[in-house]
């Protein structure tokens, strides 16, 4: 079995890294594209002693499973330079977000009958093999090939198979994941240094109490609030900790967090922009929200993104109204007036 990447940026790098460290498959039988060789990701894939190009079709032909690792706006492009090279043996993976499975096996079917096509969702921590992934298969992808990709990816951490539909929500959950980690490490960190804590040590104290929190939740049965309350003494200080931190929204802005990154996914493929505030224009309220839209000669690819056009269009590829009244929604909560600070 060969590996391809078509990207060669941090998940590819992540994702590589991880599989070395696992054994599960040797670096030399992988090979990435990038049209930039400068890219620091490019360089640490090649000390790892991957194979490196710049062509999308040398990695198709020297690989067995594809995985699409580039931006969700770019996939079209690269499904139509390497349509024509796919062939029965391969097996495409988007990591794309936001990007549905019937619009890639929609591109393809030009070029193949049954291409086999998977969408997963990971996150950075692959690198260190303790990633968060899910997957859903295609119309035309076998048990077989379900088995394959999972076999690689719980390599690298935990993996499952989920409904494509729960896809968008897994991004803003765990996809995103890592970076409201590292963003609360930071915080905590500022508060140790804050009460006299060298930087190193707070930082290492932190992360060591996530990481232990994390690892003590997965090795029991118990519900995370009972989790908590077990470290919570009557009057004591974490209790008092914990109430700043209720005063302060702390669980809705990680709740808003999460809705927002999700909110975003969906939009990601059309080249569209989140509104920020409530006076702002949504999605689809103007042709040049999407790009994709309009003849081929213009660049546009019908059909793959979201098109506001006269007669009926496939539901799953355009934004319900419903998705667009929880961007309204969430864009008045962002404005929303927050508590007067005392100075």
């Amino acid at each position: 079995m060969s590996v391809g990447f078509i990207g060669a940026g941090q998940l590819a790098h992540a994702l590589v890294k991880g599989f070395a460290a696992a054994g599960v498959i040797a670096t030399q039988r992988i090979m990435a594209s990038s049209p930039d060789t400068d890219l620091p990701t490019v360089a640490g894939l090649r000390r790892m002693g991957a194979n490196l190009t710049t062509s999308n079709k040398e990695v198709v032909n020297n690989s067995d499973v594809l995985f699409l690792a580039v931006k969700p706006h770019i996939i079209p492009f690269v499904l139509d330079e390497i349509g024509p090279d796919i062939e029965d043996r391969h097996l495409i993976v988007s990591c794309a977000a936001g990007v549905t499975i019937s619009s890639i096996e929609k591109k393809l079917l030009q070029y193949r009958p049954c291409p086999k096509v998977m969408r997963c969702m990971t996150n950075t921590p692959v690198v260190v093999r303790e990633g968060a992934t899910v997957y859903a298969t295609g119309t035309h992808a076998q048990v077989e090939d379900g088995k394959l990709l999972e076999q690689l990816m719980a390599s690298v951490g935990f993996c499952t198979e989920v409904e494509e539909d729960l896809i968008d929500a897994v991004t803003g959950l765990s996809g995103s994941g890592p970076a409201y980690a590292f963003t609360a490490l930071d915080a905590l960190a500022d508060g140790g240094v804050k009460m006299g804590l060298p930087r190193r040590l707070a930082v290492r104290l932190g992360a060591q109490a996530l990481l232990g929190a994390a690892k003590m939740l997965l090795d029991s049965e118990l519900h995370p609030g009972q989790l908590k309350d077990n470290v919570c003494s009557p009057g004591g200080a974490t209790i008092h900790a914990l109430h700043v931190m209720e005063s302060g929204g702390f669980r809705s802005l990680l709740i808003n967090a999460v809705e927002a990154s999700c909110i975003r996914t969906r939009y990601l493929p059309q080249g569209a922009t989140v509104p920020s505030g409530p006076g702002e224009d949504l999605p689809g309220s103007h042709k040049e929200d999407h790009p994709g839209q309009g003849s081929a000669a213009a660049g546009g690819h019908p059909g793959f993104w979201c098109q506001r056009q006269a007669g009926p269009q496939p539901q799953e590829e355009c934004p319900r109204t419903h998705e667009e009244e929880d961007l309204r929604t969430l864009s008045l909560r962002r404005n929303a007036p927050g508590p007067t600070k005392k100075t």
